[in-house]
């Protein structure tokens, strides 16, 4: 068994494994038959594959593609592979991207310094550390922007927001998109909303959605009560222009923005005419 190294433990404020593995993993006995086990990944919209385990210790990994072959009354333990590389939950996420990617695997157990299974990582957890990196980015410029405009200074925090207090900013959404998007939040990829709280000291909402209006659109078809979002605390007495544009547009709520079904994305129209 190869152990993935740490990268210099829990400092530097770099998303470690732990962060963005899965604590609750499924796993399968030893002794478990290959039928037995065949059946129940044949059940599972999830899985292809499991963790062989003896009480919490790793002892190899069986694949669909172990079982193809093999007799159906063979245990686990004689055809499962044990040349098998784990992750430490303090490696960096993106050493744990690296070994993802180079040895073609798509999960990755994750044991403690005994060898105990404490979680597992997938390449789509790594795909969602990768894009819930690149929203902050996305606050900061956003942040500065209106620091600049306004002559203020605002403050950022992180937490769910309801989606019927959201006011959109933008008047219309595009069908092919919000099929994307739907496809993202039921694997957990969809990366947090920027929205700015206009009331911060109110008890009521007064949250402009400045990012991810097709995500809210997809998670308001599926009946989500709340999103994730990054919050940027605005003073009550700041005009802002995404007000203004939402109040003259008439949106007020998410039933206000069309839905655009008989049209693509202007931007893969526009890779269509390049090529």
């Amino acid at each position: 068994m190869d152990v993935a190294a740490a990268d210099g433990g829990t400092t530097g404020g770099k998303a470690k494994v732990k962060d963005y593995m899965t604590r609750d993993v499924v796993t399968v006995s030893p002794d478990a038959t290959v039928e037995q086990v065949s059946h129940q990944i044949a059940e599972s919209d999830e899985h292809n594959g499991y963790p062989v385990c003896d009480g919490r210790r790793v002892e190899g990994f069986v694949s669909a593609r172990d079982l193809l072959l093999a007799d159906s009354e063979e245990p686990i333990f004689k055809v499962m592979s044990q040349d098998l590389i784990v992750a430490h939950p303090d490696m960096d996420v993106n050493d744990a991207a690296r070994v993802i990617l180079r040895s073609g695997i798509q999960k990755l157990p994750v044991v403690d310094d005994a060898g105990n299974l404490v979680g597992i990582i997938s390449n789509t957890d790594v795909i969602r550390s990768q894009i819930e990196r690149a929203t902050p980015e996305k606050v900061g410029k956003l942040m500065r922007t209106l620091e600049s405009i306004h002559d203020t200074e605002v403050e950022q925090t992180r937490r769910d927001v309801p989606l019927d207090e959201l006011t959109p900013t933008q008047g219309k959404v595009y069908a092919d998109e919000l099929e994307g998007r739907s496809y993202e939040l039921e694997r957990g990829l969809a990366e947090p909303l920027v929205v700015i709280d206009c009331a911060p000291n109110s008890d009521d909402g007064d949250f402009l959605l400045a990012d991810g209006h097709h995500r809210v659109m997809a998670a308001d078809r599926i009946d989500l009560d709340t999103m994730d979002a990054y919050v940027i605390l605005v003073d009550e007495d700041v005009e802002l222009g995404m007000a203004k544009t939402a109040e003259k547009e008439g949106l007020g709520s998410l039933g206000d923005v069309k839905v655009v079904d008989y049209a693509r994305h202007p931007l893969v129209e526009t890779t269509k005419r390049l090529q």
